[in-house]
């Protein structure tokens, strides 16, 4: 059992001002997995107080961006070093299972190093037309808070608050509730690390609090991943007040089958792309689009797959779905499953049953619809669990048009005989991010989305850039 009492404010551990603890309970049996303490407004006036100091006085702005980078390659190494601890508290915490989190914390050191390449290529300062001018400066756009879910909860962390502090932004980290104790842990690596005082704020509260920091005049940027109704609430409040935003959000990934595709590898790359995370995942591939010709042959294959992946303890190595985060989401997602059923969808594997033997804890059988149309709601709307809706189409034109009928612009992919092929249709797709043939991401490129999906970038040069102001200096 974890206990963290205090939270972590500018760089020192301070008791909340309303004492108010969390008990955080694994949704795989409701056992206790720790105690976390909870900010409240008064604790965020703190944070930005602190924060405000530290950019307006302090020194951390002011070092230069290779000083800077010091200071994180060395809470880089300090944090790969605890991967694996990181990776069993996340499981407990909010049951993605153990070969998820075991995956992404050991990839995480690559992720900050593409933004610590990134800040060593950035033109921080640069004199155009051969010396004549303008200078072009890029400078810390101020006070950042960086407010993440529960689902890649260190993952989502890290995409801002490495390039914000490479920018030379002080950052409040906002963490949800569900995963406090190891947004707290990170508090101990950044101390150890010894960044600047005020630089670094860990604040785990509910809605209401962060609606509060969001509205906070002292902050200058907000950087949100999550649902796309808390997007545009965010959105409408930073429009209000004219600050920077950037919003990572939700999504409906389409998965392409062409005809001339590997059908078989196909359908084991959805195994990844569509219940990676519990299904819990804004780049999940929960449409599936396979033409009328082999639809039935897909059908069968992916039922065939679904129904081989284990469910169960998320900590157990051979579990590839662990449960819901929360009761309500359960019942968000078991909701959603009897929509499909009501608009006509045939249930090919699944259901509203809980699996047997997982009655104590929050869980949901892998689904699959078939006979599908875009036009229902669950093709239209992000469930947000392992829900795959499998969707006929007549050829490659009806695939692209179908793929693109979605408010949401996320990710998606495609399977093709050829690259060239897959490229064509990559090519068509209104999507920040798209994987051909399984390809694995890469930290260097950008990552967001079109459409409903979100406003900004992460990764790399151009995630980093979210993070500066440009000024021009004309001599």
């Amino acid at each position: 059992m974890r206990i963290y009492d205090k939270l972590f404010i500018g760089g020192t551990w301070q008791a909340p001002v309303n004492q108010e603890v969390l008990e955080i309970r694994s949704p795989h049996d409701q056992s206790i997995v720790g105690n976390a303490a909870q900010a409240s407004p008064a604790d965020i006036d703190l944070a930005v107080a602190s924060a405000r100091n530290a950019f307006d006085n302090g020194p951390w702005p002011r070092l230069t961006p290779s000083e800077r980078q010091e200071f994180v390659a060395r809470f880089n190494e300090l944090h790969a070093a605890r991967a694996d601890e990181i990776a069993a508290l996340i499981t407990s915490e909010n049951g993605t299972p153990n070969w998820f989190t075991n995956g992404i914390q050991h990839s995480l050191a690559e992720q900050t190093n593409a933004y610590l390449r990134a800040s060593k290529s950035f033109g921080w300062e640069e004199t155009l037309n051969d010396g004549k001018g303008p200078i072009i400066r890029r400078e810390p756009v101020g006070v950042v808070a960086a407010i993440i879910p529960w689902n890649a909860p260190n993952q989502s962390a890290l995409a801002k608050m490495i390039p914000a502090l490479l920018a030379g932004c002080p950052v409040i980290l906002k963490a949800s509730p569900e995963t406090s104790l190891n947004a707290l842990l990170l508090g101990e690596i950044f101390e150890q690390a010894g960044f600047p005082k005020g630089v670094v704020s860990i604040v785990p509260a509910g809605r209401e609090t962060s609606e509060y920091l969001v509205s906070h005049p002292g902050v200058d940027k907000i950087a949100f991943t999550g649902s796309t109704g808390a997007g545009r609430r965010i959105a409408s409040i930073a429009g209000e007040q004219l600050k920077r935003v950037s919003l990572e959000l939700g999504g409906k990934s389409a998965t392409i089958i062409l005809d001339d595709a590997d059908l078989e590898a196909a359908v084991q790359g959805l195994k990844y792309a569509s219940f990676v995370n519990n299904g819990e995942s804004c780049v999940a591939h929960t449409r599936v689009l396979v033409s009328k010709k082999r639809y039935e042959e897909a059908v069968n294959l992916i039922k065939t797959m679904t129904e081989s992946l284990v469910v169960g303890n998320p900590a157990d190595p051979e579990t590839f779905i662990g449960p819901m985060v929360r009761a309500d989401q359960q019942k968000r997602v078991q909701s959603y499953i009897e929509l499909g059923i009501q608009e006509g969808a045939r249930l090919v594997t699944g259901g509203t049953e809980v699996p047997a033997g997982l009655e104590g804890g929050f869980y949901v059988k892998p689904t699959v619809f078939a006979d599908v149309d875009n036009s229902m709601r669950i093709a239209q709307e992000e469930i947000f669990g392992p829900v795959l809706v499998v969707i006929p189409y007549e050829d490659e034109a009806d695939a692209v048009r179908i793929a693109n009928d979605s408010p949401f612009g996320l990710g998606g992919g495609v399977w093709a005989g050829t690259l060239e092929h897959g490229l064509e249709i990559a090519r068509q797709i209104r999507t920040g991010y798209f994987i051909v043939n399984g390809a694995m991401a890469s930290y260097e490129g950008p990552f967001g989305g079109y459409k409903s999906s979100g406003i900004g970038r992460e990764f790399g040069v151009v995630g980093l850039g979210a993070y500066v102001e440009h000024k021009a200096i004309n001599i």
